[in-house]
């Protein structure tokens, strides 16, 4: 490739980049599908918010962009106990919005006002990943909605909290330490990142206090805590199913991986997944960091190349995913992709677009992968709009905590619960179950990116039958 072509392969991808990240239209969920409507980040709340400020009930927001006046109305009314005055504006809000997990929560807690109620809270990144936030909420607020309105958990309805822990490990540690110490608290949601889990975690076991996480896969996460959960397959599930494909389906034995040294996740997925090759009888030739100040797209895929590189394994995180779209617009189709769940986002449909037809990556769930499951059509009837695999996972994560609260509703309770040998509940994704690693045994779907018109990019991901 001349120098000239590459100079202006790496300036379109900038260009794509700055555009999504600093333009004012629609976000989408990570299927590719509308979720949102011009979303910016805003002031609610940064890094130096205390700890006050980072939870709510529904007395704060923390949805960034335009919101409307009766939602706003809505928390002050929440916020003075004035409840009927509350669910009049959340249910206003909800009309203009439907698609409004937080919105949805906050009238589920109004409807509850002073009344009894069992509480969980969703520990979430609003601070740095709003949209990820969201789609971890309709999944929370779905399951809240679905429990309470058929009766509650025993006659008893879920009050559900939200805390903005950033993906800030420490910020996570110290909200862990706040509703470890709220007694009222009976389970969490979260978090996210495998980083703030495994650091939450700690707290989280020591305080007694179970938390599932939707979307945390690394391996460290196994046998880490009896108080800790997940609803999502780890990177080893994941791995092994892409090492399979690439050397059984695709017939290819030569690979490299772009991974990020500096997050848990991706250096999880790296490893397993040249362990995972190399089980199958191929090799990993290079691994290379997306987090080195002196990374190149292009020196890395013309090295690529030269070692034999059949395949390009993206193994990134979110925030070295710019660089790992700069990698599949410097390929040019030429090797083929594969690729973990963070790649699985709208803004890889928007930059990579042709140059990204082919890729497959693994993910935990996708809404047309089990026809027979009735939660896709239960989900686009609520939010008007598909959901991600986050939102499914979440809901798993959230049933998991309402079942095990029908059996005893207490700490000790839920945590026994989910670890006994005859626990099981129904989810977005199949039965729910946990192994005594914390780990639910499930499987990992691969989704391929073809052209398409549902996400309104052009391109959408499919499931690889």
């Amino acid at each position: 490739m001349s120098q000239k072509n590459e100079t202006a392969i790496l300036a379109l991808a900038l260009l794509l980049t700055v555009g999504i990240v600093g333009g004012s239209f629609w976000w989408f969920s990570n299927n590719g599908v509308k979720i949102g409507n011009n979303i910016i980040p805003n002031q609610e709340p940064g890094n130096n918010s205390s700890l006050q400020d980072r939870i709510s009930f529904g007395e704060k927001f923390f949805t960034p962009g335009d919101i409307s006046p009766v939602k706003k109305e809505g928390v002050q009314a929440l916020a003075a106990k004035n409840y009927d005055q509350a669910i009049a504006n959340f249910i206003a809000a909800l009309k203009l919005n439907r698609n409004d997990p937080e919105a949805l929560i906050f009238l589920n807690n109004a409807r509850i006002g002073s009344s009894k109620s069992y509480t969980i809270m969703a520990s979430v990144p609003f601070g740095t990943n709003p949209n990820v936030s969201l789609e971890i909420l309709r999944g929370i607020a779905q399951a809240q909605n679905q429990v309470n309105s058929s009766g509650g958990v025993k006659g008893v309805p879920l009050r559900v909290g939200i805390a903005n822990d950033d993906d800030n490990p420490e910020i996570s540690k110290q909200i862990a330490s706040t509703l470890v110490s709220n007694s009222e608290v009976l389970g969490v949601v979260g978090p996210n990142t495998s980083d703030s889990t495994l650091a939450a975690g700690a707290i989280y076991t020591s305080g007694q206090l179970v938390a599932i996480s939707p979307t945390s896969t690394s391996v460290k996460i196994s046998n880490f805590s009896h108080y800790v959960f997940r609803t999502v397959p780890s990177d080893f599930m994941a791995a092994r199913t892409l090492a399979n494909y690439m050397v059984r389906t695709l017939q290819k034995k030569n690979a490299v991986v772009f991974f990020n040294s500096q997050s848990n996740y991706s250096q999880s997925l790296k490893s397993e997944f040249v362990s995972s090759v190399s089980l199958e009888g191929g090799q990993v030739a290079s691994e290379f960091d997306l987090s080195k100040a002196d990374f190149s797209a292009a020196k890395s895929v013309e090295q690529a190349t030269k070692q034999g590189a059949e395949v390009l394994m993206l193994a990134a995180n979110t925030e070295t995913l710019d660089k790992a779209l700069q990698v599949v617009q410097i390929n040019q189709k030429k090797l083929i992709l594969l690729g973990g769940d963070d790649v699985y986002i709208a803004k890889t449909l928007e930059i990579g677009r042709e140059q990204a037809v082919g890729m497959v990556l693994a993910v935990p769930w996708h809404i047309d992968s089990n026809p027979k499951s009735d939660f896709p059509q239960k989900s686009r009837q609520l939010w008007g709009a598909d959901v991600s695999w986050r939102s499914a996972l979440s809901y798993d994560a959230t049933v998991a905590l309402i079942a095990a609260l029908k059996r005893n509703p207490t700490r000790d309770g839920v945590q026994q619960a989910l670890l006994s040998s005859d626990f099981s509940a129904t989810g977005a994704s199949g039965t729910i179950r946990f192994l005594a690693s914390g780990d639910r045994n499930a499987p990992v779907q691969l989704v391929k990116i073809v052209p398409g018109s549902r996400s309104g990019t052009g391109y959408d991901f499919e499931p690889v039958r």
